[in-house]
């Protein structure tokens, strides 16, 4: 379990305030299928996938954008209960959508990065 100070939680809060999620949910959703094409299996009742700008162009794409980042606006308002927050998701991407664990262990990586540099720009200040 991660734990999060006051002082986290406030940031996170404050910044994802300053998301607007309708717009940016079609654009990271639509970016992701058309970086990764494998992942357009998942969406295969999403209609004309074949294009970026099919893809970007795409209602569906852009209402599924929003349920994404919705469900993290979700997780900023329970961060000390992820497991049970996303447990109803999780059981779908597993049992129902077959997502490989290892498309999690990816987006793991990256945020380690993601840590790794923010303690690197900091260095300076320790």
């Amino acid at each position: 379990m991660v734990h999060f100070t006051a002082e986290e939680k406030a940031a996170v809060v404050s910044l994802w305030a300053k998301v607007n999620v309708e717009l940016v949910g079609g654009e990271v959703l639509g970016r992701l299928l058309v970086v990764f094409p494998w992942t357009q299996r998942f969406f295969d009742n999403f209609g004309n996938l074949s294009s970026e700008s099919a893809i970007m162009g795409n209602p569906r794409v852009k209402a599924h954008g929003k349920k994404v980042l919705t469900s993290f606006g979700n997780a900023v308002k329970h961060m000390d209960d992820l497991k049970d927050t996303f447990a109803e998701l999780s059981e779908l991407h597993c049992d129902k959508m077959h997502v490989d664990p290892e498309n999690f262990k990816v987006q793991a990586a990256w945020q380690k990065l993601t840590t790794a540099v923010a303690n690197a720009l900091a260095h300076r200040y320790h």
